[in-house]
């Protein structure tokens, strides 16, 4: 088979090629690799493609989907967990089968979220750069123990289960919001509440649920409102849960004490690009760069050898087992599933589950386990 890689980097080269090699597959699968991002104007780049690979910043609406179909792809493998970018409903229509890969390193992600935790608290960025000048002055510096706070983890699937064991070892009292709460997380005394009970309780909140219509700009202005005064944010999981205007309002009133960033809204063109040189850039992400309480890293917390190997593996065995007429694993959507059927839940979370959307997260009532007190009624 034929395989076109858009958004391919020299790592997505190195180990797609060892993982091609090492299934010695009598079909020879020629691979294409494009540094372009997939959208409607590059699409015909994989014509001729049978399977083409995609990366979290990849478009692949309906128009992008259709350029595809009729240039002969059949199989789309995603290079990630989430989906948020390719319309399933559509590729089931033109006859497309889509994978994901749900289960590289879950480790690999939550490890980086309490890096950026252990970072933001401890100011390790400014003391770096201030010992790399001379100066080893610490004033400015005082952080605060992990031990005996409360962490808020909002989606506890495989990442957000980790994450939690992890600040758990740290001495953490941990709770989580999740519309569907697994076994092994209740086994593991994570303690399960409503929304704005965890992030009115947390002195951390870490983000781990997927992206969908309902979770969009799930922490907006009523939202940071309910939560502790000085709380510190993580977001490893999708940027689109964040309203940016809502989120610089917090971090400059002091809502927000910290906040750690691995991800961010509208960051196709920006991640994973070296913007450094003359000119100055204004956008959100630049403004929060600038402030001394946040650290953001350009979508790195998959990036290690154990989950690039898990990721190429999983594309070639999809492209193995869709040459040879078996049922991929780890599939989206195939021709014959129903257009009613729902995308199984995310690893982040449980997507099809998630109640919660900009703007009944901020009303009142007992919605998605909610309190019935109005935002406002609560003390800052």
């Amino acid at each position: 088979m034929r395989l076109a890689v858009f958004s391919a980097k020299a790592h997505d080269r190195c180990f797609l090629d060892a993982a091609n090699s090492r299934a010695n597959s009598r079909a020879g699968h020629r691979v294409l690799y494009l540094e372009s991002r997939l959208d409607r104007h590059t699409a015909a780049l994989a014509r001729g493609y049978v399977a083409v690979s995609l990366f979290v910043t990849d478009r692949a609406d309906a128009s992008v989907l259709t350029l595809l179909a009729e240039g002969g792809t059949r199989l789309v493998t995603l290079r990630s967990a989430g989906y948020n970018h390719v319309d399933l409903a559509a590729a089931r229509r033109l006859g497309l089968t889509v994978t994901h890969v749900p289960d590289y390193s879950p480790h690999a992600v939550a490890e980086h979220t309490v890096a950026l935790l252990l970072s933001v608290v401890r100011r390790i960025p400014h003391a770096y750069t201030r010992v790399r000048e001379g100066n080893f002055c610490i004033e400015g510096l005082l952080g605060f123990d992990l031990h005996g706070k409360t962490a808020g983890i909002v989606g506890a699937g495989k990442i957000g289960l980790i994450t939690g064991r992890i600040l758990q070892s740290f001495g953490c009292r941990v709770l989580a919001y999740d519309p569907r709460p697994s076994p092994a997380a209740r086994e593991a005394g994570i303690v399960f509440k409503s929304f704005n009970e965890v992030i009115e309780s947390a002195d951390i909140v870490s983000l781990h649920c997927p992206l969908v219509p309902t979770t969009r700009h799930l922490f907006n202005h009523t939202t940071f409102g309910w939560m502790k005064r000085g709380a510190v944010l993580i977001n490893t999981s999708r940027g689109g849960l964040i309203n940016p205007d809502a989120l610089l309002e917090a971090l400059e009133s002091g809502r927000l004490s910290a906040l750690g960033l691995d991800v961010y809204e509208d960051e196709v063109g920006v991640t994973q690009h070296d913007h450094a040189g003359p000119g100055r850039r204004d956008d959100p992400v630049s403004r929060l760069v600038s402030l001394p309480n946040v650290l953001i890293t350009s979508h790195q917390g998959f990036f290690t050898a154990e989950a690039l190997a898990d990721i190429a593996a999983s594309t070639i065995a999809a492209m193995a087992d869709f040459a040879e007429g078996r049922p991929c694993a780890h599939i989206l959507t195939a021709p014959e599933k129903t257009s009613g059927q729902s995308p199984p839940p995310a690893p982040h979370g449980s997507a099809p589950a998630f109640p919660l959307t900009a703007e009944n997260a901020g009303a009142t009532g007992t919605a998605a386990g909610r309190s019935t007190r109005s935002p406002g009624s609560r003390a800052s």
